[in-house]
């Protein structure tokens, strides 16, 4: 399949195409956006933005939760050489800050958003003092509600191979986040890379639930497939929370070929699927899952591909790949015959410079990594000691990239372009890994690395001994390292995810604690309870970060509080005191309860109580609110929960929302 040199020229070409995308927004209906119709979207809008002034290398931040919104957008931006910049609205002060920071350093940048967005960011700019950064933005905004017609075209630019095409920035609300440069001649050489590496075709049909602001989402499931020249198959990342069973059967409905989960959807998939039969399902035409975006569970992999067993999913469709924003997207791919390969190694035996020792998987000391195949077409992998030096296949060391995929550097942070990136190209990706048997393995970030006794053990690792005490899963625990002032070694510290009391957090505690030091044979230091676990725009675990904020004495209460409990006796007592003793008064509350209860289960939450502070997880929350929004269609959004997270604070607002 040939393409041409810039994302400009895929548009235009495209748009002879009889594809479509399709955004689901539910299960029994659909909006479909035919590829032709995209093009005249973009250039229409384009023409609106460039009234406004917007010209040729001026930043765009896209700032909207409807994708399909966002795509106009994003193209709109492609088409008149502006440089698109994808960031998440969220539903957390966090994503606004991050926001900010980002607007901080592209100096001057439209904001194309809706209204109801910006009225809340406005708020939020009220509370947190940042009227003046707001004011900025909200000057240079674009609302999608202000668009009357798109009857006018603006020209399409075609622009040169080495202009960028957009920035994709990483996490940052407390420090600031960095911003991956990519070119159309990065992303054009990735996609002929991936359409080679896995022989994608137009035959082929993409699903995917991964947000437009992740790179695999807007990248790899959108951008790849819509220059593949197939149907794209769209639903929304909060559809796949509240439903994800509702994924695969759209999989199902539509004959997709080429689907893409990170863990988290594995897992959250098979928690609602429970013990439900999958044998009406048909999953025999899958023929690509990817799986990436964060370090592969080969447990998980296997558990999800054994149930799935009775829908004919193929063992075969499990595609571990590598990537990175840094690298546009994608750089290793399992081959696309056979199936994927589990290692078992000693992970006593897995430091910088160390040969790797395969074990069995029975063994003890056994951890079992996932092969994540070879480099794509006409890129470079290689592994390096710490002067930078090449490794021997078999030695663990620094992963570093090279190709014409791979970003020329960070937005305007000099200094960490000349320390990542060698003269000859080799950009350190910051991943520890090596070469088994002409596989690339990763083994884990190397600025994460526990050393404890003498030994090196990786937090994914010890991570995934954790979540097998109760109630807890993958992405709720994050293993650091973290060494106070004075102290002679590092700590194994964990951090677990948890909203509720401090009573009710010290049996998960001490199950943690019991179950890490049981099976891999360490003391843990300290187990502290976080409201949050911050992540990368590539879904990474922001491990350091956690460790910086306890060392800095962000959880110093939370702490003495346990302790002083420890000291008590009562860290094994569960809270039993009634919190819904307060009954409720009139039929907006009572209605309410029972909704909060039902999804809080088996919680019985008072009146009065915090939301988030008896334990409600954003997926709780998108619950609450569905069953809210199917009584009272369209009078309350999501985020207004954050404003009143008390049963009596909401149906006040209700009632006085309804009148």
């Amino acid at each position: 399949m040939n393409f041409a040199n810039t994302l400009n020229e895929i548009l235009r070409d495209n748009a002879k195409l009889d594809r479509s995308i399709f955004h689901h927004e539910s299960g029994d209906s659909s909006r479909e956006v035919t590829f032709a119709e995209l093009h005249e979207r973009a250039l229409g809008l384009l023409h609106l933005l460039q009234q406004r002034g917007a010209r040729r290398s001026d930043a765009v931040i896209l700032y909207l939760a409807n994708n399909e919104q966002f795509l106009d957008g994003y193209w709109a931006s492609l088409a008149g050489g502006l440089v698109a910049v994808p960031v998440a609205t969220g539903i957390s002060d966090e994503h606004k800050y991050k926001l900010l920071r980002i607007a901080q350093q592209l100096g001057n940048p439209w904001l194309y958003t809706d209204r109801k967005t910006l009225e809340r960011l406005e708020a939020f700019g009220r509370e947190a003092g940042e009227e003046a950064a707001v004011a900025a933005l909200r000057a240079r905004a674009f609302l999608v509600d202000e668009i009357d017609s798109l009857a006018h075209h603006a020209d399409l630019l075609i622009p040169s191979p080495n202009d960028t095409a957009f920035i994709q920035f990483s996490s940052g609300s407390t420090s600031e986040p960095k911003g991956v440069v990519l070119t159309h001649g990065n992303l054009v050489a990735n996609l002929r890379s991936v359409v080679q590496a896995a022989r994608l075709t137009g035959a082929d049909n993409a699903l995917s639930w991964m947000p437009l602001t992740h790179d695999m989402g807007l990248i790899g499931m959108n951008f790849f497939m819509y220059a593949a020249g197939m149907n794209v198959h769209i639903m929304p990342t909060e559809l796949f929370i509240r439903r994800p069973l509702l994924w695969l059967q759209l999989a199902d409905r539509h004959h997709c070929t080429v689907l893409c989960s990170p863990n988290f959807g594995y897992r959250h998939f098979l928690k609602v699927l429970g013990d439900r039969p999958v044998d009406g399902m048909n999953l025999k035409h899958v023929r690509i899952l990817f799986n990436g975006a964060e370090p592969i569970s080969p447990e998980l992999t296997e558990e999800f591909l054994e149930r799935m067993t009775p829908s004919g999913l193929p063992k075969s469709s499990m595609y571990p790949v590598y990537g990175l924003a840094e690298a546009t997207l994608a750089m290793t791919f399992r081959s696309a015959e056979g199936t994927y390969r589990v290692v078992h190694f000693d992970r006593h035996h897995l430091g910088v410079g160390e040969a790797a020792r395969v074990v069995d998987a029975a063994a003890p000391e056994a951890l079992a990594l996932m092969g994540v195949g070879t480099p794509i077409p006409n890129t470079e992998v290689r592994f390096t000691d710490e002067a930078r030096q090449a490794l021997p296949a078999g030695t663990v060391g620094h992963l570093e990239i090279r190709g014409p995929n791979v970003t020329s550097g960070y937005f305007q942070l000099p200094d960490v372009n000349a320390r990542v990136i060698t003269a000859d190209g080799w950009l350190d990706t910051g991943d520890l890994g090596l070469y088994h048997e002409g596989e690339v393995i990763i083994t884990g970030r190397a600025k994460e690395i526990i050393f404890v006794n003498g030994q090196n053990y990786y937090p994914h690792d010890l991570e995934n001994i954790a979540i097998r005490a109760p109630s807890l899963e993958l992405g709720k625990v994050v293993a650091a390292a973290c060494r106070p002032n004075g102290a002679e070694a590092d700590e194994l510290t964990l951090f677990v995810l948890h909203r509720g009391s401090m009573e009710d957090f010290l049996p998960t505690a001490d199950a943690v604690a019991r179950m890490v030091n049981e099976h891999a044979g360490l003391e843990v230091a300290h187990v502290v309870p976080v409201k949050r676990i911050p992540k990368t725009t590539s879904g990474k675990l922001q491990r350091g970060l956690l460790a910086k904020e306890y060392l800095d004495g962000a959880f110093a209460a939370e702490m003495a509080e346990i302790a002083t409990l420890r000291a008590q006796h009562e860290a094994a007592l569960a809270d039993t005191s009634a919190p819904g003793a307060a009954l409720a008064c009139t039929a907006m509350e009572q209605r309410l309860k029972n909704i909060i209860d039902a999804a809080m289960a088996p919680k019985d939450v008072g009146l009065d109580d915090n939301l988030f502070e008896v334990g409600a997880s954003s997926l709780v929350l998108i619950q609450i609110h569905e069953e809210v929004d199917r009584d009272h269609p369209g009078v309350v959004d999501l985020t207004e929960l954050f404003d009143h997270p008390t049963i009596r604070a909401l149906a006040a607002h209700l009632d006085s929302k309804l009148g």
